[in-house]
Parts: C-alpha cells; sequence; structure tokens
C-alpha cells in the first residue's frame, strides 16, 4: 500500500472520533479514514466495520483510551486491531511500528518557529510514510514543509470550509483530514 498513490486518488480524508459518523463515512465517497478517537472496547469494532467495507483505516493510536504507547500496547494494536496503518504524534512509537512494517503517518503541531525545525528534524530522522501538519489551515508553513520533505504531506486541524481545503492542496499538502461531514465528497 503506498500511501501517495491513496492521496491522489483521495485528497479529502474523513476523520472520524469513536462511532460518531461511523455510517456517514462508511457510505462516502473515500477509500481512506483516519479514526481520530476510540477507547479500547470499541476500536477494534470500528476497524472491523470498515475494513467490512473495504476502507483503508488509519487509527491515531495515541488516542486510543486504555491503550499504552509503549511497545506492548503497539504490539497488541498490530495483532488485534488489524488496521491498515497508525497514525502518532509519538516519535517511540514511529520506530516501533517501522520495524513492525507498519505504515505510519506522523502527526505534528507546528505552532512556532522552534516547533517547526523540530518537525523538520524529527520527519528525516523518523522517516514516517507521511506525516500530518496541523493546524491545516497555514499555507505558506505547509509549502515550506513540503519544499523540505520527500514524503506525503497531509494537513488536519480547523478544516471547516472549501476554502481551506483548495489552499491546503494549493500549497502542496497531497491530503487533508478534517471531521467535517460537510466536506467528506467535497
Amino acid at each position: 500500500m503506498e500511501i501517495r498513490e491513496i492521496l491522489e486518488r483521495n485528497p479529502i480524508i474523513p476523520a472520524i472520533k469513536n462511532e460518531d459518523g461511523l455510517d456517514e463515512v462508511i457510505e462516502s465517497n473515500s477509500e481512506i479514514i483516519f479514526v481520530i478517537m476510540s477507547n479500547l472496547i470499541n476500536i477494534q469494532g470500528i476497524v472491523k466495520r470498515l475494513k467490512e467495507v473495504n476502507k483503508i483505516v488509519f487509527v491515531h493510536i495515541d488516542m486510543i483510551e486504555g491503550l499504552s504507547s509503549s511497545s506492548y500496547g503497539i504490539d497488541y494494536f498490530i495483532s488485534h486491531i488489524k488496521a491498515d496503518g497508525i497514525i502518532t504524534t509519538k516519535h517511540n512509537v514511529v520506530s516501533f511500528a517501522k520495524k513492525r512494517n507498519v505504515s505510519v503517518i506522523q502527526r505534528f503541531f507546528v505552532l512556532d518557529s522552534f516547533s517547526f525545525k523540530n518537525t523538520i528534524m524529527h520527519i528525516r530522522e523518523n522517516k514516517p510514510d507521511a506525516v500530518e501538519i496541523l493546524p491545516g489551515v497555514m499555507p505558506k508553513i505547509i509549502k515550506r514543509i513540503c519544499n523540505l520533505v520527500n514524503i506525503p504531506v497531509i494537513t488536519g486541524g480547523l478544516i471547516d470550509e472549501k476554502e481551506d481545503i483548495i489552499n491546503a492542496l494549493g500549497a502542496g499538502a497531497e491530503g487533508v483530514s478534517t471531521t467535517d461531514k460537510k466536506l467528506w465528497d467535497f
């Protein structure tokens, strides 16, 4: 599974929190879905339902309530949940998942010049399959990051208008994630 190819077909990525929006995301045209919040009780069922309708599922592993980001927690997730990949902000999780041949999207919050520099450094060190930059409403920063890294860049956070999507994609992002249902099939 090549993330860049998936993003070419699906530049808008529906993102759901727990089971909220699950029925709508199943009906969406997107083949890739981000599950950005869940818990140890419901995550397996959410992923199973999405996989049953042939969705590519990435789960924000840091946001699974009740799951530790230790190697045991990640091993449990990989062997029992059966998602296509993970999203994480944690550098140790990227490294561990990559060793297990799991696709990883590393999420970064770029808030100032210090976090910008650290983001670039960590992308180069960790070598995730893709990155997600938040907030997604900063075309100037998105463009700078896209010019400095050679992996797919996804944006998310505060995306609530079509213009936000157009600006992010115009700045070089290959995908835009949003929980705003009205934008899922834009």
